[in-house]
């Protein structure tokens, strides 16, 4: 059985929410002041532009950027019988597929310009792109997820028992109002009361009343429903983990949340507590390391063998590497143990760090078909254990795994860094020597303005001693075939960490 533990450490800049099984980080979350998780925020928003096209709209919402609305995400108020859903089994909010309109509706047909509109964000901003928008709200509850633009009812395809499912299904039928609004049984329903599913039914049905209240009283762009503070929604997500302990840093946070779990999730009352020692929360659990290593592009494994992650624009490659790890027997049985280790290690990784997505992972070539299957059999299984769907494609006879796991907030990679204004995200900066061609070139170029003058280079520390040490020969050559008398000065390390950084000037103005 799994031991879960989950971890809120709280001050004024940023939420720090570490979720342990067994006592192993498995989940990290992060969310500061000034960057408030938008995922499920319900708005008003106005369409800008249509997009025949791509089939798509852009919804000013109030962001800095336009939400992206694809025709398939539309809720067609022109014909409810045009909207369909699969009669399989939903799963849980997180792996919740939205449904599609048949194809005889273009987005031309749905929207116009300057039409105000009901969404709800399903994807948050991801780097240069905006919200990915939806007008199908989902609103989530303790046991169940309400869906008023549909009728469909459905079970969480976690719940395995099919008496239980049939039982589920017969509840929430015998629930249905004149609404007819479709509804999902979480995980977390499994085992619930009949009074309890309709108590958080009926409750789910007043936020919606609330919105749609707002919808039609506000004017202009509007946040009409923020979803629940980070350590509420971790809880409320985890509610059928088995929490043995829920510990907070924060008296604030600790009041609230002990507030959200006496109402909605009493089972955890006695479960939650305050942490007032000196010794910081992530450190007593020596969880800081662990943040730390988070931006490690390098993992080694217990072998001696490692993985390398990178991410593209476009896809995660993840190569996998013997390393120190030489083995005891031959080659071949040395890359297996070797693929073993590192595919327990990449999806630990991945649910650790929120990467999503397209993945590539190049595990070590393998020349026996029973090591490829095995490899990717493992590789699999630790994957169950993942929150997030994922698909999976067979291993490749290069040795190549391609999957998808679900994305929808930045992984805590992208959450903990920017981008290099140096090497501006490529991971390279110019060679000293590039640097040294790039100023004698420039000097030549400008030959005429330097003539017979007193020219000053003002560069890097680190370029201004290969200069002087491995370059001097070049610089007595400049001066003597230009005719000018060049200076070096180093600038100061605060003002300028970039070795490329160089100027030329003379003594009467800046030429570069």
């Amino acid at each position: 059985m799994i031991d879960t533990k989950i971890l809120i450490n709280h001050d004024k800049l940023e939420t720090r929410i570490a979720v342990l099984e067994n006592n192993t980080l498995v989940e990290i979350y992060v969310e500061r002041r000034k960057e408030l998780n938008l995922l499920g925020n319900i708005y008003k928003g106005k369409v800008v532009k249509i997009l025949p096209g791509m089939q798509s709209a852009f919804v000013d919402i109030g962001l800095e950027k336009a939400g992206f609305l694809y025709v398939s995400d539309v809720f067609n108020y022109l014909n409810l019988d045009n909207l369909f859903l699969s009669n399989e089994c939903i799963d849980d909010l997180d792996n919740f597929e939205e449904p599609h309109l048949e194809r005889n509706y273009h987005i031309e047909d749905l929207l116009k310009e300057g039409q105000e509109i009901l969404v709800q964000i399903a994807k948050e901003p991801l780097g240069s792109k905006g919200a990915r928008l939806t007008s199908h709200i989902t609103i989530p509850g303790k046991h169940l997820v309400l869906l008023p633009t549909l009728t469909h009812i459905g079970i969480s395809k976690k719940i395995y028992d099919e008496k239980e499912r049939d039982r589920l299904k017969i509840i929430l039928e015998s629930n249905r109002g004149n609404d007819k609004y479709g509804v999902i049984a979480r995980t977390a329903s499994e085992g619930v009361s009949p009074e309890e599913l309709r108590n958080d039914k009926d409750f789910l049905v007043k936020i919606w009343d609330e919105i749609k209240k707002k919808y039609e009283q506000t004017t202009g762009i509007s946040l009409l429903h923020r979803d629940l503070n980070l350590p509420s929604r971790v809880i409320r997500d985890f509610y059928s983990a088995n929490i043995s302990e829920i510990i907070v840093d924060n008296s604030e946070h600790y009041d609230t949340l002990k507030n959200f779990i006496d109402i909605y999730l009493p089972k955890f009352k006695n479960r939650i507590s305050f942490y007032n020692e000196k010794e910081m929360l992530f450190e007593k659990f020596n969880i800081e390391i662990d943040y730390k290593k988070l931006l490690n592009r390098r993992i080694w494994l217990k072998s001696g063998g490692y993985i390398v992650i990178d991410k593209t624009e476009a896809l995660t490659a993840i190569d996998v590497n013997t390393g120190k790890f030489v083995g005891k027997v031959e080659l071949e049985e040395t890359v297996f143990q070797t693929n073993i280790e590192a595919a327990k290690e990449i999806a630990y990784q991945l649910r650790l760090r929120n990467i999503g997505g397209i993945i590539v992972i190049d595990f070590i070539d393998m020349h026996k078909k029973e090591y490829k299957e095995k490899v990717s059999k493992i590789f699999e299984d630790e994957l169950k254990n993942d929150r997030n769907r994922v698909n999976i494609l067979k291993i490749s006879e290069l040795g190549l795994i391609e999957m998808t796991r679900k994305r929808t907030q930045d992984d805590i990679i992208s959450n903990l860094t920017t981008t290099c204004p140096i090497c501006e995200g490529k991971g390279l900066i110019k060679s000293a020597t590039y640097i040294l061609c790039s100023i004698y070139r420039n000097i030549i170029k400008n030959q005429s303005l330097y003539r017979n003058r007193k020219l000053i280079l003002t560069v890097h520390p680190y370029i201004g001693e290969i200069i002087m040490e491995d370059e001097r020969d070049t610089l007595e050559w400049i001066e003597r075939e230009l005719e000018i008398q060049l200076e070096i000065k180093f600038f100061k390390k605060t003002f300028s960490n970039n070795i490329e950084t160089y100027e030329i000037e003379t003594e009467e103005k800046t030429i570069l």
